[in-house]
This record gives C-alpha cells, structure tokens and sequence, in this order.
C-alpha cells in the first residue's frame, strides 16, 4: 500500500483550502518581538473530525472577509494551483507535514490574518513578495537571520523572482518509498544529519517566487549551479523535529521519471547555520506552490467571459458498486437485481463509488443552461458513510474506513472511491440481519466530495434497496451492473480567487434519480506494465528488474454469462489420438531418445505442428526442451523447495486463481496447488533477479498436468533461460517493450487495415499483447488450445507468439474492425478465448500460425534499437545523467539491501543461536539435577535390593525347611493311608461273606419248609411278609445292618482324611507352591 501511495497519492494532495501555517504563539501587531523563535504549525482540515472541519471553514470565511482579493501572506504552506493543466494531471501538489494540533489555533489563524491584512495594506492593494512575507510579518521581526542570509533576485528570463538563501548546509538525498511520509522524511534527515561531518557541502538554495520556477542548488564556494529541482515535481516538505539535533534541518521530496513505471522519489536534506531561518525558508516554498505567474492569471482573466450567468449546471453521474470478500482474499462484485443488492450476512464488504462527468443529452432542460465549468474536477474525497434506512439524518450516518482514492487509471476524468465495511459492527446490524423473504431493506450511501473551485464539501447521496442472504448462498444466474444515480450540481460564481481561480458557491445539488448508462469500467485488460510487479517502484529503487507479482483475472461487469471471461484451465482435452499418428510417433520418439545433440529426427517439425497427442505429451515436451535426463536439476529442485523464500505469501494467495476451472487444481490445499506451490517457490529461490512470477504460474500448471513435479521444474527452468522468457521481465521489461513494437511492425505490414484501425481508435500493443507474451497464452484460452500452443512454443521459440498472435489477429480481423475502443477491449477479453473452445477453429488457427512469416523479425528489432539509440542522442545531458545516476541509486540500493539481509540474517542467526545455547544450557542443568535425583534414586533401589534378596534367602530357607517337614509327614501320613486302605478291604471282604453266609443260611430254611407239606402249607399263606417281617426284625440281622452302617462310615471317615492328607502333602511340595491360592 505504501507503495502504491508513493505514485499517486490524492488523498494527500494540498489545495489551497487545506491547510494553512499557524504561529506557536499567539501574535499581535502590539508584541513585534519574542524571547523564542515561532515555528509553523499545519491546521489539516480533512482530518476526520467535523469539529475542525467547521473551525477551518470559519477560518476560511474570516480570511475572505479579512483580505478581500489579496492572498494571506501568513498561510505560506497552502499549496498553489499551477496554471499549466497538463502539469496538474501529472503530478500531485507538495504536502507539508501536520505536527501536534496547539491550542486556541483559531484564534491564531484570526490574528494572523488581521496582521496580514495590516501588512497588505501597507504594501497596497498588490500582491506581497516574499521579502514582505519575511519582513512585514511580525511572526518573523524577531529571528535573527539577517538580509545577507536572504537576498532577493530577479530573473532575466522572464521567469519571476528568485530568494536566495545562503549559509545553508547540503546533507544529502537518499531514495525513499513513501515520498509523503513524515516519519520517512524525518528518519533520512536523521541519519544524513548524523553522517554530515562526511558528505556536507556548504551550498546556497534559490526558491522561485511562483510555481513556474525551480528550486535551485549552487555551490557556495564558486557560486556555480549543482542541481536544480521543477517546482511540481517537488512532493512533500517538513522540517526537523523541535528540541533535537534536526530542528535546524529541513528537507522536501521530490519525483524524478517521466511515468508512474520509471518514477523513483529522492529526499533531499538541507540543514541552516541559524536555527530560525528555517521557518523563512518553509514560507518561502510555500509561497512558491501557491503563486501563479502575472502571465498565467492574465491568460486566464482574458479567457474568462465579461459576464457570467447566475446559475450555472454540472451533471454527475455516480455508480455504486458493493463488493464481497471471498475465501481466496479477493473482494468480488455482489449481484445486483433490478431493484436491489443481494448481500451475504457476515462478510467483509467494499464499497466502490466511481464519479464521472455526465453528457449533457443526460438533462434535456440543459439545452437552456449554460455549460458547467470545464475544469470542474474531484481534488480528493472527505467521506464515504453509510446507514440503514433512507432520508437518514446526518447524524445518524455512520463513516466507512477509506481503502483508496484517485482518479481512474482508463479514464482520467473519472475519480474511484472505496472503502471498507465491516457489516459485524453493532451500528450496521440492520444491514447485516437475514431480510425475511419478499422484504427489503433500505440503505443510504453519502459521499462528501471536495470539488476544485467550491469551498465547502459537497455531499452526494444515493438510497438503494438490499437484501440480506445467509452468509452460505450461492447465487448462480446474476447481473454485477453497478447502480448509476445522475446528480445534478447548481453553481454559483463569485469572485475569483486571489490566484486566478473561479470560485464557486453551491446553490443545490439534486439527485435526478438512476439513469442506465454502458461503464465499460473493467473492459481494459488488466494486464499492464504498472501492474506487473507486486511493488513496481519498490522493485526499481532496490535495483532489481520487476517480476509479475499479480496478473488479475478481470471481473465482469455486464449483464450476461456471455459477457463472462472464461475461466483459465477450461475445457477438456481428450486422449484419442488416431493409430496412424500413434504410429508416426512409435517411430520418431526412439530417435529422438537417442540422440544426446538434440537435433531433432527428420518428420518430427510437422508431427508436433499438427499437435503432438495428450498421452505422450509430458515426455515429447522433455525432449523438445532438451532436459529429459537432468539429474542435477532434479537434485536441485529437491533442495530448493527446502530453502525460505521471500514470496511465500503472495504465492499462497496466487495459486488459488491459477486454472481455477481444473478439478487438479479447484481444491484449496490439494495435491495439484501443494505441487505449483512447491515449483513457483523453488524457482523464486532458484532465479533471484526475476523472483516470482504469476504468469509463470499458468505456463508451470500447464507443464504440471503432464509430467512431475521435478521434470516440470527443469522444463520451466529451459523455458525461463534457454528459451529467453525471462528477458521479458528483466531491465524494466525493455525486451518487452522491444516485443510490442516488433508486433506493431508486423500487424502493420501483414493486417494494415486493422493496424489503422487500432491507430484510429488509440489501441496500443501492449494493450492486448501483454499477457500473451507474459503467459504463452495459458492464462485465458482453453487447454486444448494451450497445450498446442505448447506444442509449437517448444518446437519453434518465442517467434511463435509473434506467429499466433497475428493468426488471432487474422481470423477475428472482422470483429475487431467493428468495433470501437471499448468493443476491442472487451473482444479480446472475453471473446476471442471463447471463440477456439472448438478444437476444429483451434486447428485451424495454428495451421495458419505456422503458415505466417515472421523473417523481419531481426529487422524491427535493429530499428528499435536505432530509435532508442536516437532517442539516447537527442536527450537531454541533464534526463541521461539523472537516469544513469538512477541506475547507480538503484545498483546502491540493492547492495545496501542485500548487505541490510545479510546482516538482518547473521543478527538472526546469532539470536537463534544464543536462544538455543540458552535452552540447552537450561536443558543440561535441568538434566543435571536430574541425574543426581536419579543417582539418589539408584542408590535407594539398590538398598532396598539388598533387603529383598536376604528377605528372599531367608523366604527360600524356611521353606525348604517346611517342604522337608512335610515330605516326612506326608510320609507318615501315606503309611496311615495304607492301612486304612487294608482294613477298609478286609471289613469289605468280610462284610460280603457275612451278606453271602446270611443268604445261604435263609435259602436252606426256605428250602426245608418248602419240603415239608404241613409247614408249608400252614406258613404258606403268611410265609412271604412273615419271613420278611422276620427277617427285618430280627436281632441278628439288625445287629449285622447296624455294623455295616458302621463300616460305611468308618470308611467315609477314612477316604476324608485320605484326602485331607493329600491336600496337605500337595501344599507342601515345592511344586505346587504357587498354585496354593488356587486350591484354597
């Protein structure tokens, strides 16, 4: 940003409402003198604060009421409009730095100009010269700088008057980024103050009197000239800082450099032997911004009418565009229906506010109104607010952070405001709420706009409806065209200005309601040489040839998806490729394989200009290259991708818009933008000079699709160096500019009626061409068409752009010649890449490419070269020698750089390295302390190992002891068990013979009674129960019984203690001493 502001800065530009000088101390015509000397102290009026803005506006009246027609000769640092108007496109007026707002500064700024309007009546009615505004001005009666110091001159040329001011001490210049920077002024004036006893030279510094002159620098030893410096280019002036060594200092900034591209900014720094001629020596200069020649305010009294009507009427149109931030950091048009925004709830949002002059057919009633004033212009924007609701009172309007403000870059008479809006801020929760279906919500959209010629800020207002979406929603079908309000601005004339200016006070200002209007505001390419760098004028003053760190993909503005860029890695290329072609190349590919001298095989030429098929493209592309079998490259790669680069960041955000269409490459964080990641950071380290490139983003994706990441590096590191697609971006893109002029010559001597036509509708080469050469066309055509291009780019070189770029230019010949400036823009943005979707046209397109002739290549490339040798001899001494001396600064730059980073990285280096002895030193103690806890520990185990091992002998002693003790009881025991076991069998034995002696005895009685027929007839009928009954009750059988009873339970008694005893003798075994638990 700090950068961009560096070019052109109108939010800082001066006017001559702006500021004004205002005394440390109060004066009066009553206290001529003081004990202290005064120092001038800046009253900004666009501070953002509505309380100073009033006060200064107060200031303003009283001063016109105080000084009629004379200029204030105290509000010094007011900047001067410049008669030249070419000179006030160009550059931007000087900007004096604000210190610490003082108190009671509008009573000040009133005596002052009561003071003033004393000494200019003094003088009479003429305009006071600079001697009167050191002199006559009491603010200045005390200093103690005497005339010798200051003399007064005049110039023989016609040129006005010159103050000389000597005893001046020349410190130096440096380069600086921010040439409106107060810290970077007051930084450099430090160190050359610092440094003086080295490079100071006694000189003597000549102010002009008005902005017509210049500022000159002699040696005060011989009085002859050192440099000289074009008042308008002269950008910001301060002065050191009070109470320190630079309150003597002062300095300014000034642009060297015709355009924006070549432009670097110097300080310069100037220290006075008396403190107090310092503050004379700022009134001066602000004297010089702010006068116009007797002849320039001649001119214009002249030009103005006699007599002026009453009312006088300027139209405007102002379109309002609303702008989204999406995931990837980029801020995207919101859709727009035909009454209202559509907006997504909590999202970062910009407001875009472009201010044109209407055509006066907008206002039919203007045909009885005189012409509004022609040089009406937009000098800077004080405001942009918002609000819900609309007929919102000024209070309720809520102020947006500004984000840029400027005159627009395709049409100067436009002037672009935008801002930031951040919808989660309490304030705007109206705006930032989900609008329930078929509602809407209102919003009011203000801007105060200084205008050049009226006194006060004019606001312009415009209401619109919205309606808020969920932050998720997609919309798919929608129109970007921005709402277009058409004002009305009425004016009044007054007097003129004391420096010749028309002065204008507003008498209404109307809103006629929207209007429809074609803004082509975006049909340019996007691709010019101011924006091929991340930081162009960075770039230059560090004394390294500029990369391409941003190639845009333009938004559309227009109503239709036809109207829609297409999306770079479109299309899909397919893989069939007929058997007779595959044939051709089974044959050419082993020899091109073989051959170590690159010489390409007979027939190989017209095989790759028909288009080499998609499966064998990777390894054709490799041998056409010539870096099939690089090893080492390889090796290297692998190393650089290891290696910090400085481009990291803007890699990161870059590789989400390269072939966003491709699925390979759609996933943010996926394998396809992980590997163009990889390859765009190890070329940025690999080639310092040219650094990263975003158009080589496209050529490397492209490459990507069909081999590795390794060989797809080296094929781009071929390209880059072998192929000479790196001069392009090399030297201030000379090579480049060389290419467009080559183009011209050849579009004029193959297409003349279409080269006329682009001199007759101002379009330029560089207007079109630029991405070609830049990109290869990767950037906007579809794949199939890029990877033919491919195809032939390696076969044939860079003449092959020259060769397709006139083939494009041949088949779109029709259009382009019907169409006007903005039609040609916008064909070549959105049309002509639509136009060889068709792989059949692309064909055909590259059949007719290798057709052209480009031979007089080498012959427009000498005559270049002898225009800018021409060019060299008819140039100024004075141009060569600033921009050789530029070259110096640039080659002083990037050495103070380089030698800053290294000692940056050595300082680095040597913190990290006192940082790690640091951990390690902590570590080591802590592990020392450590060790000793541990040694504590060990000795501790191995004491209570020592009693385990004797608690372990004694264990083992006593029971072996028990296990003795138990094998001789379960000896005894087993003797026991065995006589039980006899006596248990014996009492079984003898128990059965008792059973069978029983039965014996009982069938012999059965049997005697069965042979006797009288007792068995008389015991037959009782015989069965009554034996049995007998038998149960008799004494001999229930004695028998009841011992076997006896026996049995003897016997029970005996197996129990068996197994008890074997129970015990099992706990006694060694064996089954751990499986006790278990058997308990």
């Amino acid at each position: 940003m700090e950068e961009c502001s560096s070019v052109r800065s109108t939010d800082s530009a001066g006017t001559s409402e702006e500021y004004e000088i205002v005394e440390s101390e109060p004066v009066t015509a009553s206290t001529p003198q003081q004990d202290h000397p005064l120092e001038p102290t800046l009253n900004i009026a666009n501070n953002g604060n509505m309380e100073d803005l009033r006060l200064e506006l107060t200031e303003v009246m009283r001063e016109k009421s105080s000084d009629g027609s004379s200029p204030p000769t105290t509000n010094g640092t007011s900047a001067a409009r410049r008669g030249d108007d070419e000179e006030e496109e160009e550059d931007d007026l000087p900007v004096f730095p604000s210190p610490p707002p003082l108190e009671t500064q509008a009573s000040r700024v009133s005596q002052i100009s009561q003071v003033s309007q004393a000494s200019s009546q003094s003088e009479g009615p003429g305009r006071p010269d600079d001697r009167t505004l050191g002199e006559n001005n009491p603010s200045f009666s005390h200093q103690t700088a005497s005339d010798d110091d200051m003399e007064r001159v005049h110039a023989e040329d016609g040129s006005g008057d010159y103050t000389i001011f000597n005893r001046v001490t020349y410190l130096g210049a440096a380069s600086i980024n921010a040439p409106r920077s107060e810290g970077e002024i007051q930084r450099n004036m430090a160190i050359l103050n610092a440094q003086a006893q080295e490079q100071a030279l006694e000189v003597s510094v000549s102010v002009p009197s008005n902005s017509e002159g210049y500022v000159i620098v002699y040696d005060a030893n011989n009085s002859t000239e050192m440099t000289r410096f074009k008042i308008h280019r002269i950008l910001f002036c301060a002065r050191g800082k009070a109470d320190t060594s630079e309150a003597c200092c002062f300095a300014f900034t000034s642009s060297h450099g015709d355009t924006q591209e070549t432009a670097i900014f110097q300080c310069h720094v100037f220290r006075c032997q008396i403190p107090e001629a310092v503050a004379r020596v700022l009134i001066t200069f602000a004297a010089a911004f702010r006068r116009v020649p007797k002849s320039k305010m001649g001119q214009r009294e002249e030009a103005c009418p006699s007599r002026q009507p009453d009312d006088l009427i300027h139209l405007f149109d102002i379109s309002l565009e609303i702008k989204e931030e999406d995931n990837k950091g980029n801020f995207n048009t919101v859709p727009r229906d035909k009454e209202f925004f559509k907006l997504r709830s909590n999202i970062e949002k910009q407001l875009v506010l472009t201010v044109s002059p209407a055509p006066p057919s907008s206002l039919p009633s203007m045909a009885h109104h005189p012409p509004a004033p022609a040089d009406l212009c937009v000098e800077r924007c004080f405001g942009l607010l918002v609000a819900h609701g609309r007929r919102v009172k000024h209070a309720d309007m809520n102020l947006l952070e500004m984000v840029s403000m400027g005159s627009s870059v395709s049409d100067k008479k436009s002037y672009v405001i935008s801002g930031h809006w951040d919808p989660c801020d309490p304030v705007f929760a109206v705006l930032n709420q989900e609008t329930p279906k078929d509602r809407r919500v209102f919003m009011t959209v203000a801007i105060d706009l200084v205008i050049r010629g009226i006194q006060e800020p004019v606001r312009f207002t415009i209401e619109t409806k919205v309606r808020v979406y969920p932050q998720n929603e997609r919309f798919w079908y929608f129109s970007k065209k921005p709402l277009v309000h058409l004002f009305s601005l009425k004016l009044k004339q007054v007097d003129h200005s004391p420096q010749g200016d028309k002065q204008y006070v507003v008498t209404a200002v109307d809103n006629l309601g929207e209007v429809e209007r074609w803004r082509p505001s975006t049909m340019s390419l996007s691709l010019n040489l101011s924006s091929l760098t991340s930081s162009t004028l960075s770039s230059l003053s560090a004394g390294r040839s500029p990369s391409i760190a941003s190639i845009e993909t333009p938004g559309c503005e227009e109503d239709t998806d036809d109207d829609e860029p297409l999306l770079s890695g479109s299309g899909e290329v397919s893989k069939d490729c007929p058997q007779g072609e595959l044939d051709l190349w089974r044959q050419v590919l082993p020899r091109m394989q073989a051959d170590s001298h690159h010489q390409l095989p007979k027939g190989v030429a017209s095989l790759v200009k028909r288009g080499v098929p998609e499966a064998l493209r990777g390894e054709v592309w490799q041998l056409l290259a010539g870096c099939s079998q690089n090893q080492d490259m390889m090796e290297t790669y692998r190393v650089l991708i290891t290696k910090d680069c400085a481009s990291d960041q803007v890699i990161l955000r870059d590789i989400n818009r390269t072939f966003p269409a491709h699925d390979y490459f759609k996933e943010a964080g996926g394998v396809g933008q992980d590997a163009l990641y990889k390859i765009s950071k190890a070329y940025a380290v690999y080639d310092e000079e040219v650094g990263y490139c975003q158009g080589l983003s496209f050529l490397a994706a492209a490459l990507l699709l069909h081999m590795p990441e390794e060989q797809t590096f080296c094929v781009l590191k071929r390209i880059m160096f072998e192929y000479g697609l790196r001069e392009l971006f090399r030297d201030g893109f000379e090579v480049l500019h060389m290419r467009f002029f080559q183009l011209g010559k050849l579009i004029e001597e193959h297409i003349p009626e279409l080269w006329q036509h682009f001199q007759e509708q101002g379009v330029e080469v560089h207007m079109f061409a630029s991405q070609w050469f830049l990109t290869l066309y990767t950037a906007k055509f579809p794949l199939f068409m890029v990877f033919h291009y491919l195809d032939l780019f390696l076969l044939i070189g860079l003449d092959s752009v020259f060769q397709v770029a006139l083939a494009l230019l041949q088949m779109s010949k029709k259009e382009l010649l019907s169409s006007d400036f903005e039609g040609i823009l916008k064909y070549f943005r959105v049309s002509l890449p639509k136009k060889y979707r068709n792989e059949d046209v692309a064909r055909q397109l590259f059949k007719l490419a290798t057709s052209i002739k480009v031979k007089k290549i080498k012959k427009y490339e000498k005559e270049y070269l002898a225009l800018k040798e021409q060019e060299a001899l008819q140039e100024d001494p004075v141009l060569r020698l600033e921009r050789e001396n530029r070259r110096f600064l640039e080659d002083k730059m990037r050495l103070e750089r380089e030698n800053d980073d290294l000692a940056q990285e050595l300082v680095n280096s040597k913190i990290t390295m006192r940082k790690c002895m640091d951990q390690l030193e902590d570590k080591c103690d802590s592990l020392g302390k450590e060790v000793v806890n541990l040694n504590t520990v060990l000795s501790d185990a191995e004491e209570e190992k020592k009693r385990l091992l004797m608690e372990a002998n004694q264990v083992k002693e006593l029971l072996k002891r028990e296990v003795e003790k138990g094998d001789v009881e379960t000896q005894s025991k087993s003797a026991i068990i065995a006589d039980y076991k006899n006596i248990c069998s014996q009492l079984s034995e003898r128990l059965d013979k008792e059973q069978a002696a029983n039965a014996r005895t009982i069938n012999m009685y059965k049997a005697k009674v069965a042979s006797c027929e009288k007792c068995s007839a008389l015991l037959s009928p009782v015989c069965g129960p009554t034996v049995e009954m007998g038998l149960e009750e008799s004494p001999a059988v229930t004695r028998l019984q009841q011992q076997v009873r006896e026996l049995e339970l003897e016997l029970a008694k005996t197996k129990l203690a068996l197994v008890e005893s074997e129970c015990k003798n099992q706990v006694s075994s060694p064996d089954n001493w751990y499986a006790l638990p278990f058997i308990i």
